[in-house]
């Protein structure tokens, strides 16, 4: 195979330009969020910390997230050069020319073809803000392209893993790090999504979508918000969930925030807006803590209208927010294995 294109024998070309949702899940619409500012950043209750950004100074060290994590450590990290541009990317587009490493995007999949549209929509965010930055993406399973086929199309092209996770908890943990091994990969892992001041943005954006003054300091204080996640088995990935949840609380100044599960164990969507229901408060607003629509989400937005929730946001999806916060996990992982490379070889 050459170095510098895909055969034109491949069977699948590499999907993540314009219309990769209906290549990679047929029966596929894309679903490209616009812009959708908020009119106003909540302000935060009178003697509340601000609200923090991901790149801000001050952000306190953060223990897992943040952090590569290489696939492993042991093996050498020999890197090949970039090819040139005229060399074209794997999915048939200019090579950019630059000598930073790929973004691999590492999502999980689903028989729902809203999953990969909205895939394909962050895919144009994160072109759009590095224009410069080679993006192809991955899935886990339902969908293609799977890890060993891009792999093989980037043909031994430097990259960095990202996944298009939330939590620290079994694919990330597990799935991605053994699909790398089993295709041969010895690729810097970039950390999942969360916890990030920037998901706590991207909730903000969604609720103000469903028609939720955040403006307004007296209807935060009057709103109790469920927090609907997918739910997780691991106690770190659930520990994860209930801290970014008060902390979403403590900056934003909302009556109360409940977390809720749509699958493992509950509390389920139900059973916090009771909860919310019985501390007082005045409207209750469910936030879904997932990526993309589909099973999840559908399950979690039907408890919700029987529940009578006053409001309920869609999913984070393809948010400006959420682009950026990938954007952060790649720079991250690419500048400690760029540091861990040069201390290896100044040793």
């Amino acid at each position: 195979m050459s170095t510098s294109r895909l055969s034109a024998a491949a069977p699948n070309r590499l999907t993540t330009g314009p219309g990769a949702a209906a290549a990679a899940c047929p029966d596929a619409t894309r679903h490209l969020d616009g812009p959708h500012p908020l009119t106003a950043r909540p302000s935060a209750p009178a003697g509340a910390p601000a609200a923090r950004t991901a790149d801000s100074a001050a952000a306190p060290a953060r223990p897992l997230a943040d952090r590569a994590l290489p696939l492993n450590q042991a093996r050498s990290r020999t890197r090949l050069p970039v090819r040139p541009e005229s060399a074209g990317a794997p999915d048939g587009r200019p090579r950019p020319q630059t000598d930073a490493p790929a973004l691999l995007l590492i999502a999980h999949g689903s028989r729902d073809p809203r999953h990969a549209a909205t895939v394909d929509a962050l895919v144009r965010r994160l072109r759009s803000l590095r224009p410069a930055l080679e993006v192809a993406t991955a899935y886990l399973d339902h969908c293609a392209p799977r890890i060993p086929q891009v792999l093989g199309r980037l043909d031994g092209a430097p990259a960095v893993a990202v996944p298009l996770l939330l939590n620290r908890a079994f694919h990330a943990k597990s799935d991605i790090p053994a699909a790398l091994c089993e295709a041969g990969a010895d690729l810097p892992l970039a950390d999942v999504l969360g916890p990030s001041p920037l998901l706590l943005d991207a909730l903000d954006r969604r609720l103000a979508e469903s028609g939720l003054d955040l403006g307004s300091a007296a209807v935060r204080a009057g709103t109790g918000v469920v927090l609907a996640a997918a739910g997780s088995s691991d106690p770190a990935a659930d520990a994860a969930t209930r801290a970014l949840a008060a902390d979403w609380q403590r900056t934003r100044g909302w009556a109360a925030v409940e977390v809720a599960y749509a699958s493992a164990t509950g509390p389920r969507v139900p059973d916090a807006v009771a909860a919310l229901r019985a501390s007082g408060v005045r409207q209750v607003a469910v936030a879904p803590y997932l990526l993309a629509p589909g099973l999840l989400p559908d399950r979690i937005a039907s408890a919700a209208t029987d529940a009578a929730a006053e409001l309920i946001a869609p999913v984070l999806g393809a948010a400006p927010e959420i682009a950026r916060l990938l954007v952060h996990r790649y720079d991250l992982a690419d500048r400690a294995t760029r540091t861990t490379r040069i201390t290896s070889l100044t040793a």
